[in-house]
């Protein structure tokens, strides 16, 4: 396959560097490979990436870039992440396509999750 001109990498910020990765770790089981105390590459999250440790945040009202991870069971999902510590920004709403909600993670970085 020609990877050339194709996404595979993505960064974001971190100002809680260790949070952040115990909340993905319990919301959606993934993984991270520490290279220094200041980031972190993720395994398992289906795009490979990393938290970079930064006072910044990403979220889609500053215009950052929105990343959607999707669920075959929204709600289970939403369940996890708040017991994981998430923040529900948006809950459930519809959208051609599916449902899906909006949150924050111990950083302050939004996401979303959706499903058909």
């Amino acid at each position: 396959m020609d990877n050339n001109g194709k996404i595979n990498y993505v960064e974001w910020p971190a100002r809680e560097l260790e949070k952040t990765k115990a909340f993905f770790e319990q919301a959606f089981d993934w993984l991270f490979v520490d290279y220094g105390p200041d980031y972190a590459a993720i395994q398992g999250a289906g795009l490979d990436g990393g938290f970079f440790r930064s006072e910044q945040q990403a979220n889609s009202a500053s215009g950052s870039a929105l990343i959607v991870i999707y669920s075959k069971a929204l709600e289970q999902a939403l369940e996890n992440v708040e017991n994981a510590g998430g923040v529900i920004v948006k809950p459930i709403f519809s959208f051609p396509g599916g449902r899906r909600f909006h949150f924050t993670c111990p950083s302050g970085n939004e996401y979303a999750v959706w499903s058909e």
